[in-house]
């Protein structure tokens, strides 16, 4: 794909400062872009390196284009605008829109138009795949399970039965739709497996990461709303419910019967106990460990940053006191407060 700046402004809708017949092949990094490259700022801390830039042109604000030794295309966000240019430069192969001889597809199974389905796939009975879809190499589609129009399943995804994907949605790589959620019931020195008889939805225009794993529901399905993204290795027990537009980064775990609302961002490897509800709109910072509900939208975070060794070693052996210099502080206050 080759635009012109030109071209590329007048879709942004962005002030152009330079020649727009250059050419844009392909994009860059600040640092590493080339004459053919377009390049973005956004973050502050990289404004140091706009002014050696090589690249052809940087999308940035109106202020930062002052500093700009190349050409500019202006917007109000720039890294929403790469974002909508960055698809004119996908390398994502496209499918060939074609059933692959070695494919396993059950007789009663209902392909739509347009449906791509590679080798060894496997597509279970009742399975829907509604136009459009995409199933790669190796992806297990289990009994009575649809995905929806344009939806695409990457290689070595298995996705169990009763699962609904909506349309549009992306799973990635060795992902686990559906698996059985971790019940079990505890009697005469043994674990008794309850069985998980519900299943899992997910919305339209979700993107989940590679090796990521949802449990089915026990009893109702496990939600994960539209707009929702997850990173890689991201854990979801049974019965979770994920609002619509919420972003969970890598090696996050959500335990059972936890409702996570709409529009928060949970860092990575925060770790959520179960049976909690987390309103909309709440940031979890990474590491952190939430066992409480978390109502309010606002920041919440409990992991400690790193620090040199000896002072986290001295800070270590101090928290173990914590709570018997409570215990003395509370004595002092009430001997003073009888004084």
């Amino acid at each position: 794909m080759v635009l012109t700046l030109a071209q590329l402004a007048e879709e942004l809708g962005a002030e152009l400062r330079g020649d727009g017949a250059t050419e844009i092949s392909g994009l860059g990094t600040l640092r590493g872009a080339t004459a053919q490259q377009l390049t973005f700022l956004a973050n502050p801390r990289y404004r140091a390196y706009l002014e050696q830039t090589a690249a052809a042109a940087v999308l940035c604000t109106a202020d930062q284009a002052e500093d700009c030794p190349v050409a500019a295309l202006v917007v109000a966000d720039p890294y929403q605008a790469f974002a909508r240019i960055s698809h004119h430069f996908d390398t994502t192969p496209a499918p060939l829109r074609e059933v692959h001889p070695r494919a396993v597809i059950a007789a009663d199974a209902v392909i739509e138009d347009n449906v791509s389905i590679g080798p060894n796939a496997v597509i279970g009975a009742g399975v829907r795949l509604k136009a459009g879809a995409v199933v790669m190499a190796n992806a297990v589609i289990g009994d009575g399970s649809e995905v929806g129009e344009q939806a695409r399943i990457y290689p070595n995804v298995t996705i169990y039965h009763g699962v609904i994907i909506g349309p549009r949605t992306i799973i990635h790589a060795g992902s686990v739709i559906g698996s059985d959620g971790f019940g079990f019931a505890f009697n005469e020195g043994r674990w008794n497996k309850v069985a998980q008889v519900g299943g899992v939805r997910i919305g339209a225009d979700v993107d989940i990461g590679a090796n990521v794993t949802i449990d089915r529901g026990a009893i109702e399905d496990t939600v994960i709303g539209n707009g929702v993204i997850l990173d890689d290795q991201v854990h979801l027990a049974h019965n979770v419910v994920v609002g619509d537009h919420t972003a969970m980064a890598g090696k996050v775990g959500v335990s059972g019967s936890t409702r996570i609302g709409s529009y928060c961002m949970i860092g990575g490897a925060v770790g959520i106990a179960g049976h909690l509800e987390i309103g909309d709109r709440v940031v979890v910072l990474g590491m952190t460990l939430v066992s409480r509900s978390l109502t309010e939208p606002g920041t919440y975070g409990s992991a400690l940053p790193a620090d040199r060794q000896d002072r986290w070693r001295r800070n270590t052996a101090r928290f173990r006191h914590l709570d018997e210099l409570y215990r003395r502080v509370r004595k002092l206050e009430q001997d003073a407060g009888r004084g």
